[in-house]
């Protein structure tokens, strides 16, 4: 009898081991919004019939799939290391084989015009989190139709550095200052979070104009100069349409509930009260963090097993009895 009690017991506690794993959440949470980036201009152009050459290529190599989840290139348990955890070449993906389509070495990617001095960073959120954006810039003669390297952004001196902006209409929006550059570049943003060792990458293509590095304006594997087309962020009504094919959740923190942490004033959550007549609470603008599911449920777990316990216990002293 004392031996199935333990069974029991052991059945209990996987069972709630299950629950506790199964909650897991698979989070996106942004990309560069201004200047534009690389999976949001693809996915602006359609994934499934895209207009540049460079993003019909991305597609050709990676698939359509990675232009839905454009808001999820990240690396969850980074917290910091990222040169240590993406290889040269695999920057602009964060070494995410869905995403290789981005790591193109081409100088014909939709780019953005802008020029040297103050500059207006707005990055596009799907849910906020607290953490510090660096956005660094690529140094005088970087190449693009060379493979991204590490030793291509000028690392020393980030052109943007902000904490904990607010976000607000659905970006995070922060001041930065550009320095002389001419002809294209490339802007690499870094959202590391601080409530998660989680992270988020993208890459920007910029143009200076003024001149052009080695390699720029002619495209990989073709020959001639080819103009690269002017970028373009993709509108909320098209982020909105191809949410549902999409991989991975789109307000929220993973948790498969779009109404419990959207962003505030956007979303299905805006100003809808809970269950018990409050206002909903947006952890990550509070400094709560994208872990509190795991926290709920693990307290939820260990209440469960302590009442499963308990109950064996007060059954095994009313047996001997």
């Amino acid at each position: 009898m004392l031996a199935a009690r333990r069974r029991a017991a052991v059945a209990v506690a996987s069972g709630v081991g299950a629950v506790v794993l199964a909650a897991a959440p698979a989070s996106a949470h942004g990309t560069m919004g201004e200047p534009v980036s690389r999976v949001a201009q693809c996915y602006a152009e359609n994934p499934e019939s895209p207009r540049s050459d460079a993003c019909r290529a991305a597609v050709a190599a990676g698939g359509t799939q990675a232009l839905y989840d454009w808001n999820g290139i990240r690396i969850g348990d980074v917290n910091g290391r990222h040169q240590a955890r993406i290889p040269d070449g695999r920057l602009c993906s964060a070494g995410d084989d869905e995403f290789k389509g981005l790591d193109l070495a081409r100088a014909d990617w939709p780019a953005t015009k802008v020029g040297s001095g103050s500059y207006t960073f707005k990055y596009r959120v799907t849910a906020p989190h607290k953490g510090t954006f660096q956005v660094y810039l690529t140094k005088a003669g970087y190449d693009p139709a060379e493979p991204l390297a590490w030793a291509d952004l000028d690392l020393d001196h980030p052109v943007a550095t902000a904490v904990d902006p607010v976000a607000a209409g659905g970006f995070y929006t922060f001041s930065g200052k550009l320095p002389e550059r001419t002809g294209r570049q490339l802007l690499y943003a870094v959202w590391q979070r601080s409530d998660s060792p989680e992270a988020f990458y993208s890459c920007s293509d910029v143009d200076f104009g003024g001149g052009a590095p080695t390699g720029s304006g002619t495209a990989t594997g073709t020959t001639g100069a080819v103009p690269a087309p002017s970028a373009s962020a993709p509108t909320d009504e098209q982020i909105a349409a191809g949410a549902g094919r999409s991989t991975v959740e789109h307000h929220g923190h993973g948790d498969d509930d779009a109404a419990t942490s959207a962003e505030p004033g956007t979303g299905p959550a805006a100003n809808t009260p809970a269950v018990d007549g409050s206002s909903r609470t947006v952890l990550a603008e509070t400094g709560g963090s994208g872990s509190t599911p795991y926290l709920v449920v693990g307290g939820a777990a260990v209440l469960a097993l302590g009442s499963g316990v308990l109950f064996l216990s007060v059954r095994q002293r009313a047996h001997r009895r």
